[in-house]
C-alpha cells in the first residue's frame, strides 16, 4: 500500500513540476502558438496573448479534471451500494464466501485488515450451479430466487454520523442487557440492547446471556461471540465496554424487569432518560421482542449491522461450523431444514408429536404440570392449532412436503436442531424417503462435538452455519432460527428460503386420496412466492428488518 501511496504522490508531483508545463508549450499545437513566425506586425501583437489565453484555460481545465476526478472517486467511496451483485465475480461477498469455501481454518478474513461494511458481514459457502444431468423438476428445486439486483446498503445519514461523534464517546451512562431464552433469542436480543443503546445516547456493557432453564447452558457471551469483533464493527455506533466501571452502584432499583411490546424510541427517552442522567446506570431485562419494529431507517439499518456484521460467532465455533458445512458443500448441493421436534417445543406448541399415544401422553402430564410453557391461545384444542398452522410439521409430513416440491430421493440433506423427541422413531418417515439424511453429529469427526455436548447455544450456532451455507433451506415452524436465516440470506443474495404455508396445505397433507403428480402441483402452486424472493418489509405491518431486510438495509444495484 505504501508503494501504491508514494506512486500517486510523485506523479502528482510531476505534474505541478513547471517542467512538466515547459515540455507541455514545446509540443504542437502549443509550439506553433508560441513560437510562430513572425509575419506581420498585428500578428505579432496578437499571438502571444491568444497562446496565454489558450495555455490558461488548458491548465484551469486540466485542474478542474483533477479535482473532478477526485471528487468521484471519493463519492463512490462513501457509497453503500457498490455497483456488484453479490453473485458477481468482484463482490467482496461473493470472494468471501469463496474464501470461506477455500480454508481450512475460519480466519479467512484477517482481524487486521481494514473495516468494510462489505467484508465484514458473515457469509456463507457459495451457491452450487445447476449442473449435471437433472431433470428439469430438480432443476426447478435446486434454482436460486431472482435476487431482483438487490444488495447490502447500510447508507447512514449525514445525522446520524454527526451524532456517533460524541455517543461513541460515552463514558458517563451506561446500559446492562440481560439476554434470555435459546441462541437465536437472545442474538435478538442483543440486536435491541445495542439499538437501545443508541437511543438513549448510553456506553453498552457486553450483554449478560442468563442461563437457559431448559437447557441448562451456562454460556457467556465471549463464549459464543467474537467479543474484539463485536466492539470494532461497532465502534462508530454504540461505546461497548466489557464490565461496569467500578464506580457504578447496582442497586434493585436499578434493574427494569417489565417493558410493554412495541416500544418506540420516544418511550424509551421518556422514561428511561432521567433515570440514565441522575443515575449513569441502567438494567434492562425481559426485552424479547419489546422494541418496535418500525423504526427510524438510520435505526433499522443499525439492527442490520449488529445481525448481519458484528454478531459474528467465536472463532472456535466458526471453525468448527465451516468444516462441517465444507462436509456437506463439497459434495455439491444441500437441503438444510430446521425440524422443530424437541419435547419443549411439543410441550408449548400444545401439539400432538404424531408418534402415537404413549408419547403424547407424556407431552400432556408436562404440560399440565408446566401451563407457562404453553404459547399461543390457551382454549384451542389440538386439531384447532394444527388448522391454524401453529403446529411445526413432522418427519412424515416434512417428507411429502420434500417430495410435493420436487426434491429428488437422492437429495442430501442437513437436518438442524436439538434432539427429536421419540430419537430415531421420531425421524424413520423422513430417513425412508430421503436416505442422505445427516445432522451435525453424523458430520463431526474425532470427537469434535465432544467440549460442546452440554453447550445448547454452540450447537445451535453450528446448525446455523451449516444452514447459512445450503443451497435449500425450510423451515418447519417458524422460531427465531428461521427468521434470522430468513433475513440472513436474503442478505446475503436472496439464498433460496421456503416457508411452509401450513395453513393451506395441510389439508392436502392429511388427503391420502390426492394423486402423486396432483400434489405436487398443488404444493408448487402455493409456494412459487415463497422461494426467498426479495420482499418489502413494509408490506406487513410489524416485520422486523431482520428477518424482511428490504428496502432499509438493501437497495437495488
Amino acid at each position: 500500500m505504501a508503494r501504491t501511496r508514494n506512486s500517486k504522490s510523485s506523479s502528482f508531483v510531476s505534474l505541478m513540476n513547471p517542467s512538466f508545463f515547459t515540455h507541455l508549450l514545446s509540443l504542437p499545437p502549443f509550439h506553433s502558438l508560441h513560437y510562430s513566425p513572425r509575419k506581420n506586425s498585428r500578428i505579432t501583437q496578437t499571438t502571444p496573448f491568444l497562446s496565454f489565453c489558450f495555455v490558461s484555460l488548458f491548465i484551469a481545465l486540466f485542474f478542474f479534471g483533477i479535482l473532478l476526478i477526485t471528487f468521484t472517486t471519493l463519492f463512490q467511496n462513501s457509497l453503500s451500494c457498490p455497483h456488484t451483485s453479490y453473485y458477481s465475480s468482484s463482490s467482496p461477498l461473493f470472494l468471501a464466501s469463496v474464501l470461506a469455501a477455500a480454508s481450512s481454518g475460519s480466519d479467512f478474513a484477517q482481524d487486521d485488515e481494514p473495516f468494510t461494511l462489505s467484508t465484514s458481514a458473515t457469509v456463507p459457502l457459495p451457491a452450487h450451479g445447476i449442473v449435471g444431468n437433472l431433470t428439469e423438476e430438480e432443476k426447478e428445486f435446486w434454482k436460486q430466487p431472482d435476487n431482483q439486483g438487490y444488495i447490502p446498503c447500510l447508507d447512514f445519514s449525514l445525522k446520524y454520523r454527526k451524532a456517533s461523534a460524541k455517543i461513541s464517546k460515552e463514558k458517563r451512562k451506561f446500559l446492562v442487557v440481560v439476554a434470555s431464552g435459546g441462541l437465536n433469542q437472545q442474538r435478538n436480543q442483543i440486536v435491541d440492547a445495542v439499538v437501545i443503546a443508541r437511543i438513549l445516547e448510553a456506553a453498552l456493557v457486553l450483554p449478560v446471556l442468563q442461563v437457559n432453564h431448559i437447557w441448562g447452558d451456562e454460556s457467556e457471551f465471549s463464549d459464543i461471540f467474537d467479543v474484539e469483533h463485536f466492539k470494532k464493527i461497532l465502534k462508530a455506533d454504540v461505546r461497548i465496554v466489557a464490565s461496569l466501571p467500578s464506580t457504578h452502584f447496582v442497586s434493585k432499583q436499578t434493574i427494569n424487569r417489565e417493558l410493554p411490546f412495541h416500544v418506540s424510541p420516544l418511550w424509551l427517552r421518556a422514561r428511561f432518560l432521567k433515570q440514565l442522567n441522575q443515575e449513569g446506570l441502567l438494567i434492562l431485562k425481559g426485552l424479547d421482542s419489546k422494541l418496535s419494529k418500525n423504526l427510524p431507517p438510520d435505526l433499522q439499518k443499525l439492527k442490520c449491522k449488529v445481525a448481519f456484521h458484528a454478531l459474528r460467532f467465536a472463532a472456535p465455533i466458526r471453525e468448527l461450523g465451516y468444516q462441517i458445512a465444507r462436509r456437506m458443500w463439497i459434495e455439491g448441493p444441500y437441503v438444510a431444514i430446521h425440524l422443530r421436534l424437541e419435547k419443549d417445543v411439543w410441550i408449548r406448541t400444545g401439539c400432538l408429536t404424531g408418534l402415537g399415544r404413549q408419547y403424547d401422553s407424556i407431552i400432556s402430564r408436562e404440560r399440565e404440570s408446566h401451563p407457562e410453557y404453553l404459547t399461543g391461545k390457551l382454549n384451542m384444542t389440538h386439531a384447532q392449532r394444527r388448522l391454524a398452522g401453529m403446529c411445526p410439521l413432522n418427519a412424515s409430513e416434512m417428507a411429502r412436503f420434500l417430495k410435493g416440491l420436487g426434491a429428488p430421493n437422492n437429495a442430501r440433506i442437513y437436518v438442524a436442531g436439538g434432539e427429536p423427541f421419540g430419537g430415531t422413531q421420531a425421524m424413520q418417515p423422513l430417513q425412508k424417503e430421503f436416505p442422505n439424511l445427516v445432522t451435525k453429529h453424523t458430520l463431526a469427526r474425532n470427537g469434535e462435538l465432544t467440549p460442546y455436548l452440554e453447550k445448547s447455544s454452540t450447537l445451535a450456532a453450528i446448525d446455523y452455519i451449516v444452514s447459512l451455507s445450503s443451497d435449500v433451506f425450510i423451515n418447519s415452524h417458524g422460531g427465531n432460527m428461521g427468521r434470522a436465516l430468513e433475513g440472513h440470506r436474503a442478505y446475503v443474495g436472496h439464498r433460496k428460503y421456503i416457508k411452509p404455508n401450513k395453513r393451506m396445505m395441510l389439508p392436502f397433507l392429511e388427503d391420502s386420496s390426492v394423486p402423486g403428480e396432483e400434489f405436487k402441483r398443488i404444493m408448487k402452486k402455493l409456494h412459487s412466492k415463497s422461494q426467498g424472493q426479495p420482499e418489502p418489509r413494509a408490506k406487513k405491518i410489524d416485520r422486523d428488518v431482520i428477518a424482511y431486510p428490504v428496502p432499509e438495509c438493501m437497495c437495488r444495484q
